[in-house]
């Protein structure tokens, strides 16, 4: 019997965008089973709980993996990097992962560090042009790259 390809992707998801739901979709579609881990911050007034029912409200099959308390230092230099993964490391030791899904340049980093293969969703963002930080400067304008349920999610907030 062959294993399963077991898929997982970290963010933010502050907030969930197109961007994110192409990586979300293109690992459903290549995986038997997919989880991402949804990292508490503070750049966004939506508490992790609600945007890990966003990502639930559209991918039910989703398995969800709540980081909080992650460390705080980020960046590709290698203390960063080994700060980070252990923690990712204890978040995901029962289940047995083999690709790791990012559109960043720290997804070789994962990857790697995890023994397993990493799988690139659009670097560039050439098919889907936008980031959460472009979302959060101006909901209105990059309304088009969230989901209505979500925008009407950061309105309420913003009231």
């Amino acid at each position: 019997m062959q294993d399963k390809n077991i898929g997982f992707t970290i963010g933010k998801f502050a907030p969930l965008h197109k961007g994110h739901q192409l990586l979300i979709e293109t690992a459903l579609k290549e995986m038997d089973e997919m989880y991402v881990v949804i990292y508490d911050t503070d750049i966004i007034d939506i508490n992790v709980k609600q945007r890990a029912n966003w990502i639930k409200q559209l991918y039910p099959d989703v398995h969800i993996i709540y980081a909080y308390n992650s460390p705080k230092k980020y960046g590709l230099d290698d203390e960063s990097v080994k700060i980070q993964m252990e923690y990712l490391s204890e978040l995901i030791k029962d289940i047995p992962v083999t690709y790791f899904y990012s559109s960043e340049l720290y997804g070789e980093k994962v990857a790697n560090y995890l023994n397993i293969r990493n799988r690139i969703v659009d670097l560039e963002r050439k098919q889907i042009p936008i980031s959460s930080t472009m979302v959060r400067k101006n909901y209105e304008e990059n309304s088009k790259y969230i989901e209505n349920f979500i925008y009407s999610d950061l309105n309420k907030r913003t009231k």
